[in-house]
C-alpha cells in the first residue's frame, strides 16, 4: 500500500540534504542525493551524488561518492569516482582515490592518493531483507 519505488537521480536533481553548522551526528549517512555538510560527522556517508564539506564542516570517516568539494576538515578515506576539489582552507588526513584531482594553494593535503577510474554506479544501500519484511 506505501510502497513507492525509490526516485531516480534525475528526480533528485536540484535537491541537497543539509547539516548545518552546530549540528554533530554519530553514525552514517547513506543519500542518493546531493549532500551539503556544514556540522560535523563521526561516521560514515556514501552518496549517488555531489558532496560538500563547508568551511565549518568535519568528517571523520569514509565517504563514498560521485564528486566532492571540500572546504573544511576531512580525516579517513575518500573514494571519489569522478572528481575531487580541494579548496585552499581544507584539511585532508587519509587516504583518498579519486578519478581526477585538483587542489588549491593553501589547503592541507597529507594523504596517500590513487588516481583511478571508479566505476560509474556506485553501490546503492538496499535495506537488508530482514528489515523489509518489518514494515
Amino acid at each position: 500500500m506505501f510502497d513507492k519505488s525509490p526516485k531516480s537521480y534525475t528526480d533528485l536533481l536540484g535537491k541537497t540534504n543539509r547539516i548545518v553548522e552546530g549540528t554533530a551526528i554519530k553514525g552514517d549517512i547513506i543519500s542518493q542525493a546531493d549532500f551539503r555538510l556544514d556540522g560535523n560527522l563521526i561516521g560514515n556517508l556514501q552518496c549517488n551524488g555531489k558532496i560538500v564539506i563547508g568551511p565549518a564542516g568535519a568528517v571523520q570517516g569514509d565517504i563514498v561518492c560521485k564528486n566532492a568539494d571540500i572546504e573544511g576538515r576531512f580525516e579517513g578515506k575518500i573514494q571519489v569516482a569522478e572528481m575531487l576539489n580541494v579548496k585552499s582552507k581544507a584539511s585532508i588526513n587519509g587516504h583518498v582515490v579519486c578519478a581526477k584531482l585538483s587542489v588549491e594553494p593553501g589547503a592541507a593535503f597529507s594523504a596517500s592518493c590513487e588516481m583511478r577510474q571508479q566505476p560509474k554506479n556506485l553501490p546503492v544501500y538496499e535495506r537488508p531483507e530482514s528489515e523489509k519484511k518489518e514494515q
